[in-house]
């Protein structure tokens, strides 16, 4: 068992930047793909941007150049840094991770941001 917690959302206006955190309770990063998603009121839940066991990474093409996850292995956390957000950003965030192996998969209670024009 796995548990993800989230924490850094809020609200920001338009342009700024804010920095979403996952704490997982164990180290599962050499097995696990981490991803964060995020959903929109009256909106399918959506991929934003994953980072593999291996250490690479994708975007949705919505948040290509805005967007950066990361994570430090030490803290077993997983980061996803937002620059320039815009009002459409706005959205539950949650964080995913999936074991490519075994399809055991986990979710975070998600984080709300909020972005004001």
């Amino acid at each position: 068992q796995v548990q993800l917690v989230e924490s850094g959302g809020g609200m920001v206006q338009a342009g700024g930047s804010l920095r979403l955190s996952c704490a997982a309770s164990r180290n599962i990063f050499s097995t696990y793909a981490m991803s964060w998603y995020r959903q929109a009121p009256g909106k399918q839940r959506e991929l934003v941007a994953t980072i593999s066991s291996g250490g690479s990474t994708n975007y949705a093409d919505s948040v290509k150049g805005r967007f950066t996850i990361s994570r430090d292995n030490a803290k077993n956390t997983v980061y996803l840094q937002m620059n320039s957000l815009k009002p459409e950003d706005t959205a539950v965030y949650y964080c995913h991770a999936r074991q490519i192996s075994s399809g055991y998969e986990y979710w975070g209670q998600g984080t709300q941001v909020t972005v004001s024009s």
